[in-house]
């Protein structure tokens, strides 16, 4: 019996990070090759996980998920930081795995999330293939690439410099405040671990960008003539993007009662709707909410606005354990009734593709994570940016690009929402 060469495809455990390899996972389906997608185990799961992977499932038949079982230890490090050392945690259960598994297939190569560096220690014991995948875009990694190399060069922290431009090979300065928070001090122990993962990014084989070379042509130039790892070799670089989940399906891709906000905006007139939505993590204090509502009813724009639950804990912006949003607290008394003509608040979620690509959104607020933007572009919506955490704020150079590209009344009609939400 001949095995059909297998591609293991590893991800990092959050929503963002899943739905983009599995659309990778489908494009090595379509070369003829079976995809194992392998999920770690954590206890930070997205309430949408467990249903998008039924969903792919049911679907997607030559697309196979494996849960590794929980690691035997347990460590009580901050929330920022659990996702990233997870991975380490469950390298002796990935080891275990891919060992059985490959005694039954053809593993040709396996793909790594870049978040999933030290997986890097299993694939080099097997001597397997490796790819790395990164989510985000070219841009983004020519920075975090460089990062190992400036931050040998430097002797003071990013949150030190306030705006002062940063400077990376090839590619525009870059304001130090635009860093991602957590990577604001070099004492810090997550920006030390991030400084560690980027570093082992080279020795991969192959790195996937989750972009495409004519959105971001400089970048990924300056990524494959190996000036962001100076001294050391450049894995060859593939742009496999955009990887975005068909906006035909729901979050699983499988067709199920039709979302009663899709039934909203049908009654509504062609790009007139400002849709806004802050990714699967991000979140706003209830005084932000009651201020972005306010925003919302001066402008006298049609809305759709997707509302989650503050957060709590240690995490600004940030929600890892969401829960359901209770709209009569969290929003000014009597806005749910006055604005009902021309405005939808939907608890948690939306099937965001599905929005962006109906006639009647005519703009986007965004966070600015790398699928929303992705999403947004191939959708041809103009984007308001309001980064919250992340690489978001690199990320929003390139939404402001795609907006300066969208028609004269999708930005009028922006402007207007942007005046009212900027003072809050």
């Amino acid at each position: 019996m001949v095995m059909k060469p297998t591609v293991v495809l590893y991800p990092l455990a959050a929503m963002g990070h899943v739905v983009p390899i599995v659309q990778l996972a489908k494009l090595f389906i379509r070369h003829d090759f079976d995809a194992a997608v392998v999920l770690m185990h954590s206890h930070l799961k997205h309430p949408s996980f467990d249903p998008f992977i039924a969903g792919v499932s049911a679907t997607q038949p030559s697309i196979t998920f494996h849960q590794l079982p929980p690691p035997t230890d347990s460590v009580a490090n901050p929330a920022s930081q659990r996702l990233i050392d997870s991975v380490r945690r469950n390298n002796p259960q990935l080891l275990q795995f891919i060992s059985s598994y490959r005694r039954d297939s053809d593993i040709r190569a396996v793909v790594l999330d870049s978040f999933c560096a030290d997986a890097l220690d299993v694939t080099a014991e097997l001597r397997l293939r490796t790819h790395f995948f990164f989510s985000s875009g070219a841009s983004d990694l020519g920075v975090f690439l460089y990062l190992p190399t400036m931050h040998a060069a430097m002797d003071v922290s990013f949150g030190d410099l306030g705006d002062a431009p940063l400077h990376y090979p090839g590619m525009p300065p870059i304001p130090a405040s635009h860093m991602p928070s957590h990577m604001m001090e070099r004492e810090n122990e997550m920006f030390k671990k991030m400084v560690r993962m980027f570093d082992r990014l080279p020795d991969a084989d192959a790195i996937l960008i989750n972009s495409f070379d004519h959105f971001e042509a400089e970048a990924v130039e300056t990524l494959r003539s190996g000036v962001c790892v100076p001294g050391r070799r450049m894995p060859s670089v593939y742009c496999v993007g955009p990887l975005v989940v068909d906006a035909r399906g729901g979050i699983g891709e499988r067709k199920e009662e039709r979302p009663a906000c899709l039934e909203w905006l049908d009654a509504q007139p062609r790009c007139s709707v400002t849709f806004l939505c802050f990714g699967s993590m991000g979140s706003f204090s209830v005084d932000q909410l009651k201020q972005i509502a306010t925003g919302l009813e001066r402008s006298g724009q049609r809305f759709l606005w997707v509302v989650r639950a503050p957060p709590s804990g240690e995490a600004v912006n940030v929600i890892l354990h969401p829960s359901e949003p209770d709209l009569d607290a969290l929003l000014p008394e009597g806005f749910l009734e006055r604005t009902k003509q021309r405005g939808m608040v939907v608890k948690s979620w939306a099937p965001q593709v599905e929005v962006l690509n109906h006639a009647a959104v005519g703009g986007f607020v965004t966070h600015c994570g790398w699928n929303s933007t992705l999403e947004a572009i191939t959708a041809g919506v103009a984007m308001v940016a309001w980064p919250l955490y992340a690489e978001q704020r690199l990320n929003k150079t390139k939404a402001e690009d795609a907006m300066r590209e969208g028609g004269a009344s999708q930005l009028a009609m922006l402007e207007v929402i942007a005046k009212d939400l900027e003072k809050f």
